[in-house]
């Protein structure tokens, strides 16, 4: 969006001969001031353990760092960590522990293939069951076809064999007195049949010494004023 008329507050000033200014525009801040870092991904089981061990380890080598007399230290070089002898009480802890996620994480996967092949048992029961309905719906249909098609033929066959029997007017002659004539058509009786019949199409034409009563003022009163 343009600027172009807004007034200005000093016009005859130029910008050299200002005093600095510490007004800033939103836009020339800078507005993503810390760097994003990306997460660290969980720690497993196995890692976690790991890293008990290395510092259950770190502990027992600055103890016993402490107990000779030397002074200093920080951290052991893992060569002479993977060397040296854990203390039995803390490496014990740490192995019952291990053993008892374990044997949990055995009997969560032992329970869980119970329920998937509980659940595959169920499915497959529910599946035979339905096999089974799909099949009897299957048969009552095919019999009820089967019982329409049968009183079909039959009906067909009794309504042939009367049609033989009853079909030739001489047969009948003396039992009822047939009618042979045309019958009406299905627009005798309809309004707009033959709505042109009984018009001539040239009326003759006749003089009436009456203007009101003449032809031509009757079709101008049938055409305008009705």
């Amino acid at each position: 969006m343009t600027t172009a008329a807004r007034p200005t507050f000093d016009p005859a000033r130029g910008k050299g001969q200002q005093a600095p200014t510490r007004s800033y525009s939103a836009r020339d801040i800078a507005s993503h001031t810390k760097l994003k870092f990306r997460h660290e991904k969980p720690e497993t089981d196995r890692e976690r353990m790991r890293a008990e061990l290395r510092k259950a380890e770190l502990e027992h080598y600055e103890q016993k760092r402490r107990e000779t007399g030397q002074l200093g230290g920080g951290q052991v070089d893992d060569d002479m960590a993977a060397d040296a002898e854990v203390d039995e009480d803390t490496k014990t802890r740490l192995i019952e522990a291990a053993a008892q996620v374990a044997k949990l994480d055995k009997d969560d996967t032992d329970k869980e293939d119970e329920d998937e092949e509980d659940e595959d048992d169920d499915d497959d029961d529910d599946t035979e069951q339905l096999m089974r309905e799909l099949e009897k719906i299957k048969r009552e249909r095919a019999e009820e076809k089967e019982r329409q098609e049968r009183e079909k033929r039959e009906l067909e066959e009794a309504q042939r064999s009367e049609e033989i029997a009853t079909g030739n007017p001489l047969l009948n002659i003396g039992d009822e007195k047939r009618d042979f004539s045309v019958k009406r058509r299905w627009d005798d009786d309809v309004i707009f049949r033959n709505q042109a019949r009984g018009l001539d199409d040239k009326p003759k034409k006749r003089f009436i010494n009456d203007a009101l009563r003449s032809d031509f003022h009757r079709k101008f009163l049938s055409k305008y004023v009705r």
